[in-house]
């Protein structure tokens, strides 16, 4: 089926992220957000991220404009009723995803509508669970931050999706520019099972005075050849959504080893969460 409109929910990072290159990939999107701030912030950000796509030469400044012409926001779920896809990114909380699939199953009934998460390490079964008889639409749809740069699209499919919508994810994945990699639905897929333990024992090494924050991301810098070092990639996500991940990790894998690092803990209590708050294991003060 031809997608010609895509529904995101969130106009957060991760969603503003898809929604871009979505209109930019010539689909008509449509953002849902209940907060009008967040809907503001996510126009000034696609202004300002397509204009340096033209500035470098990687877009002209009339597809540019035509891009930005095929995203309208929104503020009420049902305007997303006529979608022919959608894109949930939302906070990662496993209760909301599931409240709004519910509601997603019940308001786009025709068949051939895909409902995709962009988790990244909530089980996609528990989420198509929520959505009853449509469970064999729901698939896994994760994303990376920057969503314009990265190549990656994590593709996880439910016990209960069905092989047709797998392979649809798969194609429009690709026709998003994006790399498609299929993984199995276990808690952190492969990405954030491999990369949140090592953020977490580079919270330990801090804790336990191996080293300093800035060390610590020199050695991985230098000595790994990493763009950036685990403690300053923790504020980039934020160290809430660390955390949170940690937990799912644990619990899904059933084995304490995947908890959070106390001293992560301290500093998401203390309300330094990275990037979002201006501080967290370094300061941000532009921010």
């Amino acid at each position: 089926m031809n997608i010609t409109t895509m529904g995101v929910l969130g106009a957060g990072q991760m969603g503003g992220g898809i929604a871009q290159i979505a209109a930019a990939s010539g689909i008509n999107v449509i953002v849902f957000d209940s907060h009008a701030p967040s809907i503001e912030r996510c126009k000034g950000v696609h202004k300002k991220s397509l204009a340096k796509f033209v500035e470098k030469g990687k877009l002209s400044q009339a597809d540019a404009d035509a891009a930005l012409a095929r995203i309208r926001f929104t503020q009420s779920l049902d305007d997303l009723a006529k979608s022919d896809w959608v894109v949930e990114a939302v906070v990662e909380d496993a209760s909301v995803k599931a409240d709004l699939f519910k509601k997603l199953a019940a308001m786009l009934t025709r068949d051939d509508v895909v409902l995709a998460t962009n988790t990244s390490s909530i089980s996609i079964t528990q989420i198509a669970t929520a959505a009853g008889a449509a469970a064999h639409r729901v698939v896994g749809m994760h994303f990376f931050n920057p969503v314009p740069l990265m190549a990656l699209v994590e593709v996880i499919p439910a016990i209960q999706t069905s092989p047709e919508v797998t392979q649809r994810t798969i194609d429009l994945a690709t026709k998003l520019g994006k790399t498609p990699l299929k993984a199995n639905d276990r808690a952190g897929f492969i990405s954030n099972r491999v990369l949140m333990p090592m953020i977490n024992e580079a919270f330990y090494a801090w804790m336990e005075g191996v080293a300093e924050p800035e060390a610590i991301d020199g050695i991985m810098k230098l000595g790994c050849n990493f763009p950036m070092g685990p403690l300053r990639l923790a504020d980039f996500i934020g160290l809430d959504t660390c955390v949170n991940i940690m937990n799912v990790l644990a619990e899904g894998l059933n084995n304490d080893r995947y908890r959070a690092c106390p001293l992560l803990k301290q500093l998401v209590t203390a309300g330094r969460l990275g990037d979002k708050t201006g501080r967290g294991v370094f300061t941000y003060p532009s921010k």
